[in-house]
């Protein structure tokens, strides 16, 4: 009897892309129904304000629906469908879910281990589509590259912006500080090795790779980051420990004229005290692709500050991260068929 796999995608991480990536690497034999959901054009729901779904964060689609169309499948293949206990109870057959994030948030891990459900994800998908806005972001800011195009599209030439005392800066002249040295961090360090800029690392977890000490990046405490560095750059999970990280203290101990780039998430960094610190305090400027809550409100003081480029979480958003999302998916589908481990047990 051929193997039942449901597929739910979206306009990003599109369900003809899995199924193709899965037919590719698993052959026919299959029987495979998908289907493609709202988002990004809809707002995902997030656990805590849907009854049954506590334990999930950020997710789309209903439970009823959800699992109406999983059915009798043996393996569910996903971006953003949630899966609650109360799911998994109406889903005797299924035994293994392939969620195309770094993360299943969108799954109640602890109730996925009680009904024996392998689940799977994709780390570092989006890792260089991460890093490589991240050094945009840089650019931009550092070389006045916003600064130039809000001033043209007012119908204003900004000449003084050729001013030695206005003008840019290069990044083989900055030290760069990047928090947190994961598969983001590391593609970060990699790229700034080759702008020439001198970089320093702060993650007390891991040791640099031969690579990356050979080439003069150092590994510090975060204390020395703040304090030396022209730009810092996160790129840490949130955790307990990292919640706020980026505080007022923190923000008090950069150099005058120094630039924040928060390309991670909203939650590493007190807002509030960001925009003390660009308005008041030692900061010249910011690029800041999360916020805490999102969509980020209308009102959020930040939004309307000059010195600061912001964007809709866009990062991690490139057709070659759908591609690669779908082929580690499709990979660990194969696995599974074939009776072998998987690669990205969660």
């Amino acid at each position: 009897m051929a193997k039942t796999i449901a597929i739910i995608g979206d306009h990003f991480m599109l369900p003809e892309v899995f199924q193709d990536k899965i037919l590719t690497l698993c052959g026919d034999g299959l029987s495979i129904r998908t289907r493609k959901d709202n988002w990004p054009d809809e707002p995902m729901e997030h656990g805590y304000a849907v009854q049954g779904m506590d334990g999930l964060k950020e997710y789309f689609g209903t439970a009823d629906g959800v699992v109406d169309f999983i059915g009798d499948a043996e393996i569910l293949v996903t971006q953003l469908a949630p899966m609650s206990r109360g799911m998994l109870q109406r889903l005797p057959k299924l035994k293994m879910i392939a969620v195309s994030r770094g993360g299943p948030v969108n799954i109640d891990m602890a109730a996925a281990r009680d009904h024996g459900v392998l689940v799977v994800n994709t780390p570092g998908r989006n890792a260089s589509a991460v890093a490589e806005f991240t050094l945009g972001a840089m650019l931009s800011e550092t070389r006045k590259i916003r600064e130039g195009h809000e001033a043209l599209r007012r119908g204003e030439w900004r000449g003084d912006l050729y001013r030695a005392d206005v003008t840019g800066r290069e990044l083989n002249e900055l030290t760069v500080g990047v928090i947190g040295y994961g598969n983001i961090g590391t593609k970060v360090v990699r790229l700034l090795r080759a702008f020439g800029a001198k970089v320093l690392v702060h993650d007390p977890y891991v040791q640099l790779s031969p690579e990356d000490a050979a080439a003069g990046v150092e590994l510090v405490a975060f204390d020395r980051l703040l304090t030396e560095s022209d730009v810092v750059t996160m790129h840490a999970r949130v955790t307990a420990e990292t919640k706020h990280m980026m505080n007022a203290d923190a923000f008090a101990r950069m150099k005058k004229g120094s630039m924040f780039v928060n390309t991670a998430r909203g939650p590493l960094c007190d807002y509030d005290a960001l925009y003390a610190a660009l308005t008041d305090g030692p900061l010249g400027s910011a690029m800041l692709e999360t916020f805490a809550v999102e969509p980020a409100p209308p009102d959020l003081p930040l939004l309307h500050l000059p010195n600061v480029t912001i964007t809709p979480h866009i990062a991690g958003a490139s057709v070659r991260t759908v591609t690669f999302a779908a082929e580690q998916a499709a990979e660990e589908v194969r696995r599974y068929l074939a009776g072998e481990p998987p690669r990205n047990p969660c």
